[in-house]
């Protein structure tokens, strides 16, 4: 594809007023394919400012960008206008420490984090190996969001690998410290049966509160209520406490310290929960879904609320 000079003009002006530029599929909260979501991973744990672009909000950046840098391929990494390269590149310059040269930043810390794989967990992990060919290593992906997979995966000589009782353990230098402290086991309980990650630094998960506590807390301020519902929803049938809501967008709420206790409250608890998640994977630390949402604060706490 050839260049228009309007688009080459675009592209460069982009790329002459941001110093870290990732042309990405949609957006750095929601990646909207693989590639893009590892790239921004790379990226966010290195918790430096960079711009994007959703290429696939832009056909012509889309196909544009591309050509630009004879690429074929998105996500596509730019610093100081130069570019680097798609999400493989990224993810290998993240683990062998050139992307933190690249970025100015100081060398990572490739201290191997102390995981442990347990008696019970042993068995399966060593009969996995053997039945794939035997020379793997068990890899722990732990995103920013402390989304953590297992897989087995060939050896990886930028990786950090530590070994468990024989059993080769590797984790991207990117991830060693969120993989510091992890433990590796096999459950058979509530939790299902199978092999399962306990983290001690993952933040804690969505908590359930009561409508009763809710109230007396809101009204006591010990924690902030967060009705998400929109306007005309609230208006049917408002909670009888201060809230806010997010009328004007998260982010003033997102800007509070981490240690803000939050409440969301829904309908019935579903949009609740969502709100709480993405609360919790921004780091606070004491986050709450309302259960039943203002029907049920409706029946079990104040029955003068209309229910709709």
């Amino acid at each position: 594809m050839s260049l228009a000079p309007e688009l080459r003009q675009r592209i460069e002006t982009l790329l002459q007023a941001n110093r870290i530029v990732l042309f990405m599929k949609g957006e750095p909260q929601s990646p909207q394919c693989g590639f893009s979501a590892k790239a921004v991973a790379a990226l966010s744990a290195l918790e430096v400012p960079y711009a994007h672009v959703n290429v696939l909000a832009d056909g012509e950046i889309r196909e544009g960008i591309k050509a630009y840098g004879s690429w074929p391929t998105i996500p596509q990494l730019y610093i100081e206008g130069e570019l680097v390269g798609g999400s493989d590149i990224i993810e290998q310059m993240s683990s062998s420490g050139e992307l933190h040269s690249a970025l100015g930043l100081a060398p990572p810390d490739r201290t191997p984090p102390v995981i442990t794989i347990t008696q019970a967990a042993q068995p399966t992990l060593r009969k996995a190996i053997a039945d794939a060919g035997g020379d793997l290593a068990v890899q722990i992906d732990i995103d920013p969001n402390y989304r953590t997979r297992l897989a087995l995966a060939t050896r990886d000589p930028n990786a950090l690998t530590v070994e468990c009782d024989g059993i080769p353990v590797q984790v991207a230098v990117a991830a060693a410290r969120r993989a510091d402290g992890v433990v590796i086991d096999f459950a058979d309980d509530a939790r299902g049966r199978g092999l399962v990650v306990e983290n001690p630094n993952a933040p804690p998960t969505v908590r359930a509160m009561s409508p009763t506590d809710a109230q007396s807390r809101a009204a006591a301020g010990t924690v902030r209520l967060v009705d998400v519902r929109p306007p005309e929803e609230r208006a049917l049938a408002e909670a009888p406490v201060p809230h806010s809501t997010f009328d004007d967008g998260p982010a003033a709420l997102e800007a509070l310290p981490k240690d803000t206790p939050l409440a969301f409250l829904c309908h019935h608890g579903g949009r609740s929960q969502q709100a709480a998640e993405h609360f919790r994977q921004l780091g606070f630390r004491e986050v709450y879904s309302i259960e039943g949402g203002i029907d049920a604060w409706a029946e079990q706490a104040n029955g003068t609320i209309p229910r709709y």
